[in-house]
């Protein structure tokens, strides 16, 4: 039974297929052998991948060096007996898990669809017997009937066809329904390119076939994409790797200055357990408490910014993953293109026309040199659409004001066209009767009709490939309804000058009947030649505006995807992707999966950073070029909406899936979903997710100065023999109320301008800067200087601690309040983002100047926080230190202005 997996099925023929699988073509398997082959390859369906179990998921979520700091903090609270402040900062960390806990399950729900997707019902014949049985029942050797609107169950080997097309898309990206054969084919043919195959998950739009089933299960095509998907790892997004880079800067920071307060303490004889609380009073008050809620919450609040703007998100950090991406590798059917086939432009008799509309909406022109042209009057184009029409075996319906196909894309789209051109489809369909048709195959490239005229006369109408049709023609339907000199040649290079454009192109043609009864190949003779019309999957004309927009913030698009070369690179051109004839150098622009499988993977990497558009790629290649650029240093976004693309949606830093035509095994490998299938939808994701990381840093460079003048503070009075200017109850009082109040306001600044413009950060670039190290410092030496000095001055004056602590506490509170103004932009005076554009921060600010009244005027907070009521006076001190802060930073970052607005000058 092993040597059926691993076979070139398309290259077997089927006699020696029928002896491999051991069965019969005829008869198929009998009962007892089904239930052998059963036992020893199990059902046909995919199997779950085991994962980590919810337990384990849970605890992972604590395995982050920040996460080590704040249950250190709680720790240490606790042993202070402050179990207020314990409690408080724990449930900061179980609520953080929770959250990154509930949004953890994209690999399970992956491997579950996959699963289902398999779950159909199947025709099989048993014993000569056709059956009716769960897909799940299949086995290897089995012999299984087809017709349209089937899904297909397994994978199969053709052995009868009839007329048989299948939908690959989901599964190769190909736009259009394959026509599929039973002949045998070379060992080389890709797997898209295998049309006497039939995979599972494809779906039958036309025609009839039997087919043996030579994989089920894991061993399907699709199983090998749950594999792909299975083991294709989590990668850390580019948010979390600096976190947790800065998390462990930040732990060893604390540690070291820690450790300094002890050392420092017990070298001048001061009591080792005072000094060891002294050291543990530091790191409480250089422990950003507030950062993981923080983080978490300004993630959340971008999810809902951007789940307004159609783009809903299943994993937080992918929020600002966004605003990291360098490249966005595209699939093009459905995505970049509308999936619907339109005809763009037709000949006849001696003119050219151009088709406006896009979709299977009717909604539309026909044009002839910008001015629109009907068919009344001219025979040649009316002849054309009407043959389009009759020769066809589609519907286009609407329904609830929206159009829909029923049938093939293509000849849906010459109803369409038709419907354009003016002609009433089901009056014409009633006048012109069909009495009989030869059926589109493979093998003639061509379908022809009998219709009944008014005049009791017959007609045909035929279209097809345009060397088949022009040998049916002996001559060509003029414009004004005369006949005239056919010219194979001019018509050749209309049919070239379409394809250029990446048309697929139809002919056309026309003959009175000799047999009213029906329709023999024989009577394709001395046909008269009718027209061509061209047709594409046209591009959304807003993806056009949406490459172009990524493009100047500096975003790289490669299209990636199943479909012919030829068709993706014309695409491509219309969407701006490619511009010109190509760039020079040794790469071309677009290159196909059999000129990736020729390529090592260092020569990969390098090609990927020149060509543009990949065509005929399968889900291994799509990976091998994610993994190109990801070694290159990029941050690569995803998008796609078949099965196909989902083990390169888990793989890339952020998958990207199409939430109404996209499969569900492609939504629930990804990380964030569009609602409208729009590919502009990301250029305002990508908004949000650099707006999202500007928030972020923007938070941390406002928060850490109050940790470092805290811990400086502390520092200070240990090394000068002082006593403690705040406690470490007053330092989690300013850490946690300040975060959520001030700190977090940041998290609804919206998006300063010029945020399109720039270039995506450098995926290595620290989260804090030089420039910000250097403010963050400069602030927090000005906190801890104000403070000292306020402490140190009402202390000597009235000698009362409670008194001076509070001022202190206060000087801290508002000096944070102060500089929060600042960094509502890191670059700019808030007054250029215009002052009340963020009223959720004026609220924060309100209700902290409340809370520290409360803090410092009311005697239950004073004996809990060991604070005391101070004086105007003192509250004028405060205030002219912390508005000094406000002014400082504020020349500050005009002089930076300054220094880059001549360095750009120079630059120019």
């Amino acid at each position: 039974m092993e040597t059926l997996i691993g076979k070139h099925w398309h290259h077997i023929d089927i006699k020696e297929a029928t002896i491999l699988l051991n069965t019969d073509p005829l008869r198929g398997l009998d009962i007892y052998e089904h239930k052998r082959r059963m036992d020893h390859f199990g059902p046909n369906i995919i199997t779950p991948k085991k994962g980590k179990g919810p337990l384990i998921r849970f605890f992972l979520q604590f395995n982050q060096p920040l996460i080590y700091i704040l249950i250190t903090a709680g720790v240490i609270t606790g042993v202070l007996g402050e179990w207020v402040d314990s409690s408080v900062i724990i449930g900061v960390v179980l609520v953080n898990a929770i959250i990154g806990f509930l949004q953890e399950s994209k690999a399970v729900s992956a491997i579950e669809a996959l699963a289902g997707s398999v779950k159909t019902e199947a025709t099989v014949v048993r014993a000569g017997n056709r059956e009716r049985i769960n897909a799940s029942e299949i086995v290897p050797g089995d012999l299984v009937l087809l017709q349209s609107g089937d899904k297909v169950p397994a994978d199969l080997r053709l052995i009868t066809v009839k007329d048989l097309r299948a939908d690959e898309s989901a599964l190769t990206g190909e736009s259009l329904p394959v026509e599929k054969t039973s002949e045998t084919l070379l060992p080389e043919t890709v797997l898209a390119d295998r049309r006497n195959m039939l995979y599972a998950s494809s779906l039958i739009t036309y025609g009839q076939a039997t087919g043996f089933t030579i994989a089920t299960g894991d061993r399907t095509e699709l199983g090998k994409i749950s594999e792909l998907i299975a083991t294709a790892p989590d990668l850390q997004t580019p948010l979390t790797k600096k976190i947790a880079r800065f998390s462990k800067l930040l732990l060893y920071l604390i540690l070291g200055l820690a450790g300094a307060t002890f050392g420092i303490g017990v070298l001048r004889g001061e009591p080792a357990v005072e000094m060891f609380m002294a050291a543990v009073a530091l790191a409480v008050g250089a422990i950003p408490e507030g950062l993981p809620a923080a983080l978490t919450i300004t993630l959340a609040i971008g999810v809902s910014r951007m789940a307004r703007r159609r783009a809903v998100i299943r994993n937080l950090p992918a929020v600002e993953t966004l605003g990291s991406t360098t490249i966005i590798c595209s699939d093009k059917t459905g995505t970049l293109t509308q999936n619907q086939m339109t005809v763009q432009a037709i000949t006849a008799g001696e003119s050219t026309y151009e088709v406006t509309g896009t979709g299977y909406n009717p909604d539309g022109l026909i044009v002839s040199n910008s001015t629109p042209a009907g068919t009344t009057g001219d025979a040649a184009l009316f002849e054309c659409l009407q043959s389009g029409l009759l020769c066809n075996e589609s519907e286009l319906k609407k329904k609830d004001d929206v159009w829909s196909m029923q049938g093939d894309p293509t000849e849906v789209a010459l109803i369409t066209s038709a419907v354009k051109g003016g002609i009433e489809s089901e009056s014409i369909k009633k006048s012109l009767p069909r009495v009989d048709v030869i059926p589109f195959e493979s093998q003639n490239q061509y379908m022809a009709t009998l219709h009944k005229t008014d005049d009791e006369n017959h007609v045909i109408y035929a279209k097809g490939a345009i060397e088949v049709i022009l040998g049916f023609c002996s001559d060509m339907l003029m414009n004004d309804g005369t006949t005239g000199k056919l010219v194979p040649s001019s018509i050749i290079h209309n049919a070239e000058v379409m394809a250029e454009r990446g048309l697929r192109v139809i002919a056309f043609a026309k003959k009175k009947a000799d047999n009213t009864g029906a329709v023999s190949s024989k009577e394709l003779n001395s046909m008269t030649f009718l027209g061509l019309q061209g047709m594409i999957d046209p591009p959304r004309p807003e993806a056009i505006d949406a490459i172009n927009a990524c493009q100047k913030a500096g975003i790289s698009i490669k299209m990636i995807t199943g479909d012919h070369l030829t068709t993706a690179r014309s695409i491509a051109a219309r969407l701006g992707i490619i511009v010109g004839a190509g760039k020079p150098g040794p790469w071309p622009d677009a290159m196909s999966g059999s000129d990736i499988d020729r390529l090592g993977d260092s020569e990969l990497t390098e090609c990927v950073a020149h060509t543009s558009v990949f065509g005929r790629i399968t889900p291994e290649q799509k990976l091998r070029l994610v993994n190109a650029l990801q070694s290159r240093g990029h941050i690569v976004a995803m998008t796609g909406d078949g099965v196909n693309d989902g083990p390169a949606l888990k793989t890339a830093d952020i998958g990207i899936a199409m939430g109404v035509a996209g499969t569900e095994v492609a939504r629930d490998a990804s990380d964030m979903i569009l609602t409208d299938d729009n590919f502009a939808t990301i250029v305002a994701a990508v908004e949000e997710g650099r707006g999202v990381f500007d928030n972020l840093t923007k938070f941390i460079v406002w928060t850490l100065p109050t940790n470092i003048g805290e811990g400086l503070v502390i520092l200070f009075a240990i090394v000068a023999g002082m006593v403690m200017p705040i406690l470490p109850v007053q330092i989690l009082w300013i850490n946690m109320t300040t975060a959520v109040l001030l700190g977090l306001m940041l998290a609804f600044e919206p998006g300063e301008p010029g945020l399109m413009t720039r270039p995506p950060r450098n995926p290595e670039a620290q989260i804090i800067t030089g420039e910000l190290v250097f403010r963050i410092i400069l602030v927090g030496s000005l906190l801890m200087a104000g403070a000292f000095v306020l402490f140190n001055v009402e202390l000597a004056q009235s000698g009362n601690l409670a008194l001076a602590r509070t001022i202190a506490v206060n000087l801290f509170v508002m000096g944070e309040l102060m500089y929060l103004f600042n960094c509502r932009s890191l670059t700019v005076s808030m007054f250029r983002l215009g002052l009340f554009s963020n009223l959720p921060l004026f609220a924060g600010v309100s209700a902290m100047i409340l809370f520290q009244i409360g803090f410092t005027y009311i005697p239950a907070m004073n004996t809990l926080f060991h604070s005391a009521p101070i004086s105007l006076f003192h509250w004028g001190y405060i205030m002219i230190c912390s508005l000094s802060i406000y002014f400082i930073v504020g020349i500050e970052k005009s002089i930076r202005g300054a220094m880059r607005r001549n360095n750009i000058k120079k630059a120019g």
